[in-house]
């Protein structure tokens, strides 16, 4: 199978590190079901969010070789003009969904750093933040409609192509589902990587034990001290 069969054209702009360590994935039954499904809903005339093209946008800015920090979500937001193709990210103009406005008041204690206001985290991909979701589309309105039509084995070879790294990283991992998928990869726990575990940032579950994980002043603390450079929050 072609990996155009799944995200044509936007597999065209991924750097050669994430095609050559998703090679196997993307031949997978998995992968083949889920270019099928995607063409099908299309053709329905369902929406899909992200558009295409932006689809694959968070191995697009963060190759694989500059990834300093790993930060998963669940799939993407599925209201209009909100999904981009960075998890917990909004384009420009949109309003900061709650679970983002949670992030930016933790990174303000935590790190005393004076956020931006906008919701783009563009500018933390570029620096080396991947900012990945389990599955990487969803319908319009339909929270979680695609997980589990073969996003997964995809996103699965992205978290352990990095933890397969010699180069030190660190795993932000926010609520169980972040937690599980992280369990997949082995060597993380107790090895070279940083793994940080708190509850999700959604206003739920924030008071739970997000607010005050210090996270982002811990993993630019592991990363100075591994010669990598830290993260402009």
């Amino acid at each position: 199978m072609s990996t155009a069969d799944v995200a044509d054209p936007a597999i065209m702009s991924v750097p050669p590190s994430w095609r050559t360590a998703l090679a196997a994935a993307l031949g997978t039954r998995e992968s083949r079901r889920l270019g099928g499904f995607l063409k099908a809903e299309a053709a329905a005339g369902k929406r899909i969010y992200p558009p295409e093209r932006s689809r694959l946008r968070a191995l697009e800015l963060t190759p694989l070789e500059n990834v300093k920090v790993v930060i998963l979500g669940q799939d993407p937001y599925h209201g209009p003009g909100q999904a981009h193709g960075l998890a917990f990210s909004v384009p420009p103009g949109i309003k900061v969904p709650p679970s983002l406005a949670n992030i930016y008041k933790e990174i303000a204690s935590d790190c005393g750093a004076d956020v931006k206001p906008d919701g783009n985290l563009e500018r933390w991909a570029r620096q080396g933040v991947l900012l990945l979701n389990n599955a990487l589309t969803v319908e319009e309105g339909r929270a979680g409609s695609h997980q589990k039509i073969g996003w997964e084995a995809i996103t699965d070879a992205a978290v352990a192509a990095v933890a397969a790294r010699t180069e030190p990283s660190v795993f932000m991992l926010w609520g169980n589902h972040a937690r599980r998928k992280a369990e997949r990869v082995t060597g993380l726990e107790g090895g070279r990587h940083l793994v940080l575990t708190a509850p999700h940032p959604s206003p739920l579950s924030a008071y739970s034990g997000f607010f005050g994980c210090r996270h982002f002043s811990q993993a630019n603390a592991f990363l100075e001290a591994n010669g990598r450079g830290a993260i402009a929050w």
